[in-house]
């Protein structure tokens, strides 16, 4: 017996990082965000998500392309309202979900996110790393701004470069030499 697969929109985006991929459902509800040279990735996380998926080429919906847009010319607010929806865990999706009540311009730690989820072992940070890591939404579930307690910027399931762009992008952190920045993006 065949299990139907989820039809998803997938839509091809450009940034100051590199080609994006958006995938929306028929309501325009962002289900991943990904980086076109990790498309691998993308697909890998849908199908351990939601099985059997079928993605339909189509244009970026008008509003999302509007805030991304938006949100890399400095309105760094631009993308609090776009619609989330995501599969994974209770944790996973408590997390991710925690995420996006991070202002941008700002930065938390693992431990620090842990705690506000109301886990007091210390160890909890490594199961919301885990979880912050498996993030399927790019930019718009913003786990960009986790970093390590020490201030060290730690994983990012699309490069520590990336990551260093858009904390550097939001003012969270001071910027690095462009050299070191540009020579490490794709794109550019």
């Amino acid at each position: 017996m065949n299990t139907p697969s989820t039809l998803f929109l997938l839509s091809r985006i450009e940034s100051p990082m590199g080609g994006m991929l958006l995938v929306t459902d028929a309501r325009q509800v962002v289900r991943a965000l990904d980086f076109a040279d990790h498309e691998a990735h993308l697909h890998r996380g849908l199908r351990e998500h939601y099985g059997r998926v079928e993605l339909a080429e189509a244009s970026p919906p008008a509003g999302i392309a509007r805030a991304l847009a938006r949100y890399f010319a400095g309105t760094l607010d631009a993308l609090d309202a776009l619609p989330t929806e995501t599969a994974g865990s209770p944790l996973q999706r408590r997390v991710w979900a925690a995420l996006r009540g991070i202002p941008a311009g700002t930065t938390t730690s693992y431990g620090k996110l842990a705690r506000e989820l109301g886990f007091d072992d210390p160890r909890a940070a490594i199961a919301i790393g885990t979880a912050n890591g498996a993030n399927p939404i790019a930019i718009i579930v913003p786990c960009h701004r986790v970093i390590a307690s020490s201030g060290d910027l730690k994983g990012y399931a699309w490069g520590l470069p990336r990551k260093r762009w858009l904390l550097e992008h939001e003012k969270a952190i001071s910027p690095q030499s462009a050299t070191v920045e540009t020579a490490a993006l794709p794109g550019f």
